[in-house]
C-alpha cells in the first residue's frame, strides 16, 4: 500500500504540472492568434530555435545554466516554508562582486582568478539572501517583500558602480566596468560553445538534491518547513537553519552572476540584469522545488528564451512575447498548486473497515 501511494504521489507531481503547461500553451496560442500569428507556426518556430539543431541547442544550454543556479535561490528556502524572490538581486550582486575581484587579482593566474571570482560571487550572493532570512527570523519582516525590494537596491547599486567608480571610460553609450582579461574568462566545454557554467549548474542542483533529501540537515529543514512550531518543540535550531539555507540559496544565485560576467559578458553592465532571476522563480515553481527537476525545466525554459528573436523575425511578434508566455505559465502554475490532493485518482483507495466483534459482556 505504501508503494502504491508513493506512485500516486509521484504521478500527481508529474501530471498536474504537465497539464498546467498544456493549458498555458493553449492560452498562449489564443494570444498569438489574437496578434495575427498562426499558433502552430509559432510553436514550430520555438522548437526550431530551441532544439532544432546542435547550434540552437547550444544556445538553449547557455541560457539554461544561470536558470539552474537561479532556481535554487527560490527552491531551497521553499523547503523552510519561505517564499524568496530576490534571485535577480543576488545575481547582480554576485556578478558585480566577481568582476571587482577579477579586476583586482589580474596577473595572479587564470585558475586563481576564476576561483576567487567564484568565491566572491558565492559569498556576496549568499550574504545578500541571508540578510533576508535574518530579517524574517529575528524581526518578522516578510521575506517575499524584503527580497523583492532588495532586487531594486541591487540594480541601483549596479548602475551606480558601473556608471561611477568602476566605469571604463571607453564605454560611452552603455556604461560598463573595465573588462575581465580574456585569459581569466571561463572557457567553453570542449567541442561546443557552451561554457562551464552549465556544469556548475548541474553539479549545484545535484548537491542541493542530496543535501535536502539524503541528509539529516535536509530532514531538519523539511521538518521546519512542515511545522515550525513542532520543530521548535523538538529543539531544532530554526534560526540557524534559516540563515544557512538562505545563504546557500543566495550563493547559488551569486554563482550564476559570476558565470554571466566571466563566461558571457566579460564585464559588469546593465546586461547583467537579464531577468534570469525572475525566470529562475518560474523554474522553481514548475519543478515544485525539486533541484533535479529544475535541471530539465531550465533546459525547456532556456529554449523558450532563446526563441525570442525568431518570433520577432518570422511572425512579427514583439521580442517580449516570450515574457508573456512566461507570465502565462507562472499564473497557471500558481493556480495548479490548489489542485494537489483534490483528485481521487491520486488518492489511496479506501481500505476495508474491519468491525470489532459484538461481545456481550454478560456472556
Amino acid at each position: 500500500m505504501a508503494i502504491a501511494q508513493n506512485w500516486r504521489t509521484t504521478l500527481e507531481k508529474i501530471c498536474i504540472p504537465v497539464a498546467a503547461l498544456a493549458v498555458s500553451l493553449l492560452i498562449f496560442g489564443v494570444f498569438c492568434a489574437a496578434s495575427g500569428a498562426n499558433p502552430f507556426a509559432v510553436y514550430g518556430s520555438i522548437y526550431k530555435a530551441a532544439f532544432g539543431n546542435w547550434y540552437s541547442f547550444q544556445n538553449t544550454l547557455i541560457r539554461a545554466a544561470p536558470l539552474m543556479l537561479s532556481s535554487l535561490c527560490t527552491a531551497l528556502p521553499a523547503r523552510l516554508g519561505l517564499v524568496i524572490i530576490g534571485n535577480e538581486g543576488a545575481i547582480v550582486i554576485g556578478g558585480l562582486s566577481a568582476v571587482a575581484t577579477g579586476l583586482a587579482m589580474q596577473g595572479t593566474g587564470p585558475f586563481v582568478v576564476q576561483l576567487a571570482m567564484a568565491l566572491a560571487g558565492i559569498i556576496a550572493g549568499g550574504l545578500w539572501i541571508a540578510g533576508v532570512g535574518a530579517l524574517r527570523h529575528y524581526r518578522g519582516v516578510n521575506e517575499t517583500i524584503s527580497s523583492l525590494l532588495l532586487n531594486y537596491i541591487a540594480i541601483a547599486l549596479l548602475n551606480h558602480m558601473v556608471g561611477g567608480p568602476m566605469r571604463d571610460p571607453s564605454s560611452l553609450n552603455k556604461p560598463s566596468s573595465y573588462p575581465i582579461p580574456d585569459a581569466d574568462m571561463l572557457g567553453n566545454i570542449p567541442g561546443s560553445r557552451v561554457h562551464y557554467g552549465l556544469i556548475y549548474g548541474i553539479i549545484a542542483c545535484a548537491i542541493a538534491y542530496f543535501l535536502i533529501q539524503r541528509t539529516t540537515f535536509g530532514f531538519a529543514t523539511r521538518t521546519v518547513g512542515g511545522n515550525i512550531r513542532a520543530a521548535k518543540i523538538a529543539g531544532l535550531p530554526v534560526g540557524k537553519l534559516t540563515l544557512i539555507i538562505c545563504f546557500l540559496a543566495g550563493s547559488c544565485a551569486g554563482l550564476a552572476g559570476m558565470v554571466e560576467v566571466a563566461a558571457v559578458h566579460g564585464r559588469a553592465n546593465e546586461s547583467l540584469n537579464a531577468n534570469y532571476g525572475y525566470s529562475g522563480i518560474l523554474v522553481a515553481f514548475i519543478a515544485r522545488q525539486n533541484p533535479l527537476a529544475a535541471v530539465v525545466v531550465s533546459v525547456i525554459l532556456g529554449g523558450i528564451l532563446a526563441s525570442g528573436g525568431i518570433l520577432q523575425r518570422a511572425h512579427q511578434l514583439p521580442d517580449a512575447t516570450v515574457l508573456v508566455f512566461q507570465g502565462v505559465v507562472f499564473l497557471v502554475i500558481l493556480f495548479s498548486e490548489s489542485l494537489y490532493g483534490r483528485f481521487a485518482i491520486f488518492k489511496e483507495g479506501v481500505r476495508p473497515q474491519i468491525s470489532a466483534p459484538n461481545i456481550n459482556p454478560q456472556t
